[in-house]
């Protein structure tokens, strides 16, 4: 006997696209504007921050498709419709992230030695407006980034965009006040600095979902302790969990009752208590249990959890 809940699986992230429009929007924005004054300036910190905001409103890009496709609905072929799209999205701004940050330090080290003259005027004027549009757009995305893998992706690019910016801003202030020209290379390793270890953050946990790893803070040893004091349970054994997509995780499990369940009708009750306890104490409301009699022979597999 096996058992699940008729549950909406409606998307985490389909419901905050005009957000993310409204952060797309910003962001090409700043990118013409920082494109512009990194041609006036000759800046290699604002090129990068350029090609680093030009990344991230890509990212926000794919994003906000990946939103609207979560919104299609299941169909026989994709049972849990299009979720995972987000989790797709995000991989491919890992991915994206990665190349730009190795350019980024690449080019910054081959420049240390021979820094071009940059006037420090017009960089802070640049760097300002850049820093100005990523605050507006952390402002738009700050409340809801939990909300989903998408949703956390694009703050983050942002944030990350602000520092960048920030750190143009610090570079100017340094040209005039001391003619210091390495400050503008300095900074574009700073932004590249950044942008790394958030590329790699991403893909970590966006490969977490696609390898089906057991989501975060869910320890299985618990479950089955839990599952065992429901009355009548004998054993617990081949339990899975996953994360289909930001805010769905599901759940899974052989549980071996008494044969006499199946006999007094109590099997069905069971069921309900066992959904109830994972629900209640894991926050897991999408479980599938198949119910055996511990007459049955067992048949789990060697590696099975």
């Amino acid at each position: 006997m096996s058992h699940g809940h008729d549950h909406a699986h409606g998307p985490a992230g389909g419901a905050h696209r005009g957000r993310l429009a409204v952060a797309l929007g910003i962001t090409l924005t700043v990118v013409a504007a920082q494109l512009v004054g990194s041609l006036v300036t000759g800046s290699l910190a604002l090129l990068v921050d350029t090609a680093h905001l030009l990344v991230d409103a890509s990212g926000l890009a794919l994003a906000l498709s990946a939103a609207h496709l979560s919104l299609r609905p299941p169909t026989p072929r994709r049972t849990w419709g299009l979720r995972r799209a987000e989790v797709l999205a995000a991989l491919a701004q890992a991915a994206l992230l990665l190349g730009v940050g190795v350019f980024v330090l690449v080019e910054a080290v081959r420049r240390l030695s021979s820094p071009p003259d940059v006037p420090g005027t017009e960089l802070l004027v640049f760097g300002v407006v850049g820093l100005v549009g990523n605050l507006a757009a952390l402002g738009v995305l700050a409340s809801r980034r939990d909300a989903s893998l998408n949703l956390r992706a694009a703050f983050l690019e942002v944030l990350n965009d602000a520092l960048g910016s920030l750190a143009v801003v610090v570079a100017a202030v340094v040209l005039m006040t001391t003619g210091f020209q390495g400050a503008d290379t300095i900074a574009a390793l700073v932004i590249g600095a950044l942008i790394l270890p958030r590329a790699l953050r991403l893909l970590r946990d966006a490969a977490a979902v696609l390898l089906e790893s057991t989501p975060p803070g869910l320890d299985l040893a618990d479950v089955r302790e839990h599952l065992l004091r429901v009355q009548h349970v004998r054993e617990i054994h081949d339990v899975h969990a996953s994360l289909i997509a930001t805010g769905l995780p599901q759940l899974s499990a052989h549980v071996v009752v008494e044969s006499g369940c199946f006999t007094d009708g109590h099997a069905g009750r069971i069921l309900d208590e066992l959904q109830e306890c994972v629900a209640e104490h894991f926050g897991v409301e999408h479980t599938t249990f198949q119910v055996e009699p511990d007459t049955h022979p067992e048949h789990e597999h060697p590696t099975h959890a």
